[in-house]
């Protein structure tokens, strides 16, 4: 199963992301994890090649699953991560080699064209305290056939 973090920075009531070029669609900047890498170290390497900036105290906002599928059979699972900043370090590039990085308003992620589940997971993760955790499941032209979704939030007793 292939291990996938994106980070989003939130700042100023707006979020950074990065327009792919391929379906011209929105995502949070993010990719791979490398062998022995942690969810944290790959959101903060992989948010760093992408912007050219540092992102400052990132935090884990949600897990997963995504599966695709062909004809009923599952064809590719993977692990995604969705870590939340609030700032970061330096000038963000305008353009790297995977596409356009423009700041947008958070309101826009509910009509911006991207994958449905990385809206539902964006939107959480700028509107939403705790974390959320869930399974999208696509075709390879990535229709969302279905998803279950669920959150938590950390209860401290006294």
């Amino acid at each position: 199963m292939q291990r996938i973090v994106n980070l989003l920075v939130i700042k100023d009531g707006k979020v950074l992301l990065l327009k792919k070029p391929r379906r011209n669609w929105y995502v949070a900047p993010g990719g791979k994890t490398e062998s022995g890498e942690s969810v944290y170290e790959a959101g903060i390497r992989e948010f760093s090649e992408e912007t050219a900036t540092t992102p400052c105290a990132p935090h884990l906002k949600g897990s997963y699953t995504i599966v695709i599928k062909r004809d009923g059979h599952v064809v590719s699972e993977w692990l995604l991560s969705t870590l939340v900043a609030h700032d970061f370090i330096g000038t963000p590039l305008e353009e790297n080699h995977e596409g356009v990085l423009e700041w947008h308003p958070i309101e826009a992620l509910h009509d911006l064209p991207m994958a449905e589940g990385d809206r539902m997971n964006l939107v959480f993760a700028a509107t939403q305290p705790g974390i959320q955790y869930g399974t999208f499941v696509y075709t390879e032209d990535f229709e969302l056939l279905e998803y279950r979704l669920q959150s938590s939030q950390e209860v401290h007793s006294s």
